[in-house]
């Protein structure tokens, strides 16, 4: 698409209409040339951070590949958690991957099955445990399954077959529908804790 050219002397407003320079405020020209400059330094160190990011996740999967060839396995290349130290112990580098777990239709089998259970335990069942399970199954604001209450679910040490057979049903409704990685980098500080070097202008 090309670009609709602006005759000389003249800046486009936000409704897209061409307005004579010599109309426009003196404040207003130069509050348009501190945002242009700002938003073009950003680009560059976005551009910047995209290319460091790219190069790291690069270099730390290629020490892996070095460090398992050590050994003569292999260590999975780009995908894993691994924890980096500088020999001096002052600087500390952690990769990880985050997965987005979602359920799928199992998962309305394993809640049949523990609605059975507390159906039969409701003389006995104390009420930790109702509200326990009733919470795991709420939705959040956005409408989505709380994950991680309802896999926490499986921590709980509970015999009855159909139970059990619940928590296997979760476990195999659990699909991992993304997963994100990333770097964070810490330095040690004199009385031994590790403090991100931030990335994040709202961190600066």
């Amino acid at each position: 698409m090309i670009q609709d050219l602006i005759p000389a002397g003249y800046r486009k407003d936000a409704k897209g209409r061409l307005i004579h320079e010599k109309q426009i405020k003196p404040i207003d020209l130069a509050r348009d040339e501190l945002v242009g400059e700002i938003v073009s330094q950003a680009k560059a160190v976005q551009k910047f951070l995209q290319a460091f990011k790219t190069r790291t996740f690069d270099d730390i999967a290629a020490f892996i590949e070095l460090s398992g060839e050590q050994y003569r396995v292999q260590l999975g290349g780009k995908k894993g958690n691994v924890t980096l130290l500088s020999f001096d112990g002052r600087y500390k580098i952690i990769r990880a991957v985050q997965d987005r777990i979602t359920f799928d239709e199992r998962l309305q089998a394993a809640k049949a099955l523990i609605d059975e259970c507390l159906t039969d335990w409701t003389e006995n069942a104390r009420d930790e445990l109702r509200t326990l399970i009733n919470d795991a199954f709420r939705v959040d604001a956005a409408g989505n399954i709380r994950t991680m209450e309802v896999l926490r679910l499986r921590r709980l040490d509970i015999e009855d077959e159909r139970w059990q057979r619940a928590m296997s049903a979760i476990g195999d409704a659990v699909q991992v529908e993304s997963s994100k990685s990333y770097v964070r980098i810490y330095e040690r500080d004199d009385k031994g804790q590790y403090n991100p070097i931030a990335l994040d202008l709202a961190a600066l």
